[in-house]
């Protein structure tokens, strides 16, 4: 994605990181040498720029795909992807990087603090940092125009109706500017990864993806699987799980006390941290806040209201550094000082946007009547409520027939290698919903990270070598590594 948004999936957009912010910073993207700024990116070499001041020699490729593969007066669209070419005698088959999202560029990826893991894994075999459909400079969406409404009031109410009628409002008027937009979901999208194994010239390609990007593996398995060598996921997330499980998150949260009752002064200033969540959600739902914030580069009001808190709470508990600043963050807003929220949400604009690729990859994904209906229940009286997953389910049905359907969704047996690696302080896959997807796999390696949080690659140094050893094509023996536990910011 090239901007921000309150969408829930913008939050792993950028890949690596865990910054204190509904709409995480992003990382610079990559650029192209010599050529001025203000040509646009050409095929062929170029200067990756990478984590930390690094460079190292690339290759940018494009190639072209139906936007509807269903539809045969489709438009075609052009798919990018930047190739750092292996250093091994013999490569084995290209290793392609699926980012998560959906929206997540996996370009912006390779540049961030996943770079070392990309060079490492050249021993192996080409490294493809692929920009899905509607990412990146495979984005064939027109940017919609400024949003110039006053913003909605930051509750459940306010912003569902605010993204549904944004949403129905930017679907006909990309429609009717040619854009497929039904051409964007998982199922093309995987597509498109087989039309790039073919673009290579290559026979068999392996896939190494995190969060959303394990979706799309998982379709990718099942709709071109004889395609496939061997994946390592992260963070995994099921065909029926693009919204989590709302007593999922209670559970971490309960885990995450447990850890503040370690900390004699955390605890006796937080007795009960999910009490002092919902007490705060009660009561700022009930009566939003007038709130100081960015708004439109200027200072500005919004009116926030739990639904709205437990979204940045939602947020926050993807990664450890993040998930220690619940606790003060809570004694804050309990006391008053909404106005703290401030750097945490960056321009508000930007929030309220709409860029289609997420929203319509979603809610293609859908999600099956039965876990709808458990969802629901389980919402009403969870600390996050329905808050987590937005705008899912909240936009279910503003686009009819766009819904891949219960064959989509349903569960297959896999028999590829496979290394899943998950942390236990994951707040955005939780690790029992991972648990049930990792059933699927019947010859695999598990890597569990305690402590480690959704952007598990980087977290500990030995994952590096485990993926290295993998695609290789070493056996992996099921492996736990450590971190330390998270520490606590009261203030």
């Amino acid at each position: 994605m090239t901007h921000t948004s309150l969408n829930r999936r913008a939050l792993l957009a950028a890949a690596g990181l865990a910054l204190p912010a509904l709409a995480f910073a992003q990382v610079p993207a990559p650029t192209q040498t010599p050529a001025p700024a203000t040509s646009p990116p050409r095929a062929g070499p170029f200067r990756f720029k990478g984590w930390q001041g690094q460079e190292t020699d690339a290759e940018r490729g494009f190639f072209e795909v139906p936007e509807d593969r269903r539809d045969p007066g489709s438009r075609k669209i052009r798919l990018s992807y930047v190739r750092f070419a292996s250093t091994a005698a013999k490569p084995g088959p290209p290793i392609i990087y699926l980012a998560g999202g959906p929206g997540g560029m996996a370009t912006r990826a390779a540049g961030g603090p996943r770079f070392p893991i990309f060079m490492a894994l050249r021993e192996v075999a080409d490294v493809i940092a692929f920009d899905q459909r509607g990412t990146g400079l495979s984005n064939a969406i027109p940017e919609r125009p400024a949003f110039t409404r006053p913003p909605p009031v930051f509750t459940e109410a306010g912003l569902t109706s605010h993204f549904r009628t944004e949403f129905q409002s930017a679907w006909v008027d990309w429609t009717k500017a040619g854009v497929a937009m039904t051409g964007y979901n998982t199922e093309q999208n995987a597509d498109d990864i087989d039309d790039l194994r073919r673009h290579l010239g290559a026979e068999m390609v392996n896939l190494w993806g995190i969060s959303y990007g394990t979706h799309l593996a998982l379709s990718m398995l099942k709709r071109h699987g004889d395609r496939v060598n061997r994946v390592a996921l992260a963070s995994l997330e099921g065909q029926d799980q693009t919204v989590k499980r709302p007593a999922a998150i209670d559970d971490l949260l309960r885990q995450l006390d447990g850890l503040l009752a370690a900390d004699p002064a955390a605890r006796a200033a937080v007795p009960d941290l999910p009490a002092l969540m919902r007490r705060v959600h009660t009561r700022l739902e009930a009566r939003p806040v007038v709130t100081k914030v960015t708004l439109k580069g200027a200072p500005g009001e919004i009116r926030m209201g739990g639904f709205g808190v437990q979204m940045l709470a939602g947020g926050l508990i993807a990664n450890p550094n993040t998930l220690a600043m619940l606790p003060g963050l809570y004694l804050a807003l309990d006391a008053g000082k909404t106005d703290m929220l401030a750097p945490f949400l960056g321009d508000v604009v930007d929030l309220l946007s709409i860029t289609g690729m997420p929203e319509a990859t979603d809610l293609a994904s859908g999600i099956s009547p039965g876990r709808l209906a458990l969802v629901r229940r389980e919402a009403r009286v969870a600390v996050l409520g329905k808050a987590l997953n937005f705008p899912m389910p909240q936009l279910l049905g503003a686009v009819p027939g766009v819904d891949l359907g219960e064959g989509f969704r349903a569960p297959f047996r896999i028999d590829h290698p496979a290394l899943l690696v998950a942390g236990t302080l994951d707040g955005r896959t939780p690790l029992a919903e991972q648990d049930e997807v990792a059933a699927q796999f019947q010859r695999k390696s598990r890597v569990i990270v305690e402590n480690a949080g959704h952007n598990v690659f980087e977290a500990h140094p030995d994952v590096q070598d485990l993926l290295v050893r993998f695609f290789r094509g070493e056996a992996v023996a099921d492996t736990r590594l450590a971190l330390p536990p998270p520490k606590f910011q009261m203030a």
